[in-house]
């Protein structure tokens, strides 16, 4: 009974330390440079899925998007993944800033979807990603973002 035990405990901290080394960090902090500019805060759940919450800036108003990302390594290039995702948003702006405004309605609330890379520092707490994130508002300006590209440096804990 007592090798059974020191068994699965062995076997959990093998599990644990591979989950580990699969992600890259748990939390990342840091600034989107873009068409939406802002900040952005990513923490995996898990050793391939990641949530991400943005603050963006834009025609004089701010919007909040959350996203559930999956993400993976690319196979032959260390520290590079590949991610997709979707979430979605809400945001106020100023209509007198906004070039589309046909109406006096400065809320929206809409669909996000993600797709892009992130490379990691292997011996820098540093991570950039280059990502695209169109998205469409359901409530309010019912435009189609396309012009959602950004480039994201984060703060790896």
């Amino acid at each position: 009974m007592k090798r059974k035990v020191v068994f699965l405990i062995a076997f959990a901290l093998l599990l644990s330390f591979s989950a580990t080394k699969a992600q890259p960090y748990k939390t990342g902090l840091g600034v989107r440079l873009g068409t939406f500019s802002g900040l952005t805060v990513k923490h995996f759940v898990s050793s391939k899925n990641a949530l991400e919450g943005i603050l963006s800036f834009r025609w004089g108003g701010t919007a909040i998007t959350g996203l559930y990302e999956w993400q993976k390594q690319i196979k032959g290039a260390p520290g590079l993944d590949w991610e997709i995702g979707l979430g979605g948003h809400i945001g106020f702006w100023d209509n007198n800033k906004y070039y589309w405004a046909r109406d006096n309605s400065s809320a929206i609330v809409g669909l996000d979807f993600i797709l892009g890379l992130e490379y990691t520092f292997k011996d820098a707490p540093f991570s950039i990603g280059l990502d695209w994130k169109p998205a469409f508002n359901i409530i309010g300006d019912d435009h189609w973002w396309s012009d959602g590209a950004a480039l994201s440096i984060r703060y790896n804990f």
